[in-house]
């Protein structure tokens, strides 16, 4: 799913990236929307590089909602705010808070833009590390106003899939704990349905196929499992972890025949049908009173081919 609607990165000059490394492993962190655009371990790439003729997002923060909203649109004291996919936070310029050399924060506060869309004061700060064959990625969201402010967030990494070194076999998503075996239909401009669908899971394992995405992502609302594991159904094959902490909903999504996989963490999700209600109303919403922080995370562990691919 994606959307470039608002577009502070895109009309602002280029800044670069931000390097971050240890050991065997470097991160590339874009200034613009705080997007991670390059992970590496052992000398393997194992982000999705973006492609706009099918997704050219690599790894987006969500901010301040997560999902689609009713048409495009949040409603706040009953008045009506254009915020739509995902929020803004992904097309936004973020500033250099700290940098060291196996990490980097950056922040993004409220400005003109963003309170027309989203009528609170805030700061966002996104926090990279990486150390050895993990990489953590962190959101930090705190109330800088006066009154109670909703908020979701969430990251949306696209790892290469297959994986380095395991092309020839197939994949799986094993989750640590049993998921149920159904999901939430989304229904069309990507709103959640009360109707939900088997997703043919066999035990904790989701065997990927063909047509696994073809009825759009597969959204575990209420996760139980706090990691999963995409790996190759080989023995010894490579072996991507994902930790969450925070992130009570998992999203797998893809497009179909495309080679990436997003594991996605989100701590809520896209408006049901027909909702019309207020923003703070909305299932899964988070309240932040005046100076509370949130926390949210993701850690992704990257085991190799032993002898070939391994950090």
């Amino acid at each position: 799913m994606t959307d470039r609607g608002m577009g502070t990165a895109a009309n602002a000059p280029d800044v670069g990236r931000i390097g971050i490394a240890d050991g065997a492993a470097a991160a590339e962190v874009a200034v613009d929307g705080a997007e991670l655009r390059g992970w590496q371990v052992g000398g393997e790439d194992l982000l999705w590089p973006g492609d706009p003729a099918v997704w050219d997002g690599v790894a987006p923060v969500l901010f301040p909602v997560v999902g689609w909203t009713r048409g495009g649109a949040v409603r706040v004291d009953g008045r009506t705010y254009p915020l739509g996919l995902h929020g803004f936070a992904r097309h936004a310029r973020f500033d250099v808070a700290q940098r060291r050399g196996d990490s980097v924060t950056l922040v993004l506060r409220e400005s003109e833009e963003t309170l027309r869309l989203y009528p609170f004061p805030f700061r966002l700060a996104v926090t990279y590390t990486a150390g050895g064959a993990t990489l953590s990625a962190a959101l930090e969201v705190t109330n800088t106003g006066a009154r109670t402010m909703p908020y979701a967030a969430g990251l949306h990494p696209g790892f290469r899939c297959p994986l380095p070194g395991g092309e020839d076999a197939a994949h799986h998503v094993a989750f640590d704990a049993q998921e149920r075996a159904s999901v939430p239909v989304i229904a069309p401009g990507g709103l959640f349905s009360a109707r939900e669908r088997s997703i043919g899971l066999e035990g904790r394992m989701l065997r990927l196929q063909a047509d696994t995405f073809a009825q759009e992502a597969l959204c575990f609302i209420g996760a139980r499992s706090r990691a999963l594991a995409l790996a190759t159904d080989t023995p010894h094959g490579p072996r991507l972890r994902v930790e969450f902490e925070g992130l009570p909903n998992i999203v797998l999504w893809s497009r179909p025949g495309a080679p990436f996989l997003c594991i996605e963490g989100w701590s809520g999700w896209g408006d049901p049908e027909g909702y019309a209600g207020e923003l703070r109303d909305k299932p899964g919403m988070r309240l932040l009173e005046p100076g509370e922080t949130g926390r949210l995370a993701m850690r992704m562990t990257y085991t190799g081919v032993p002898g070939a691919h391994a950090p």
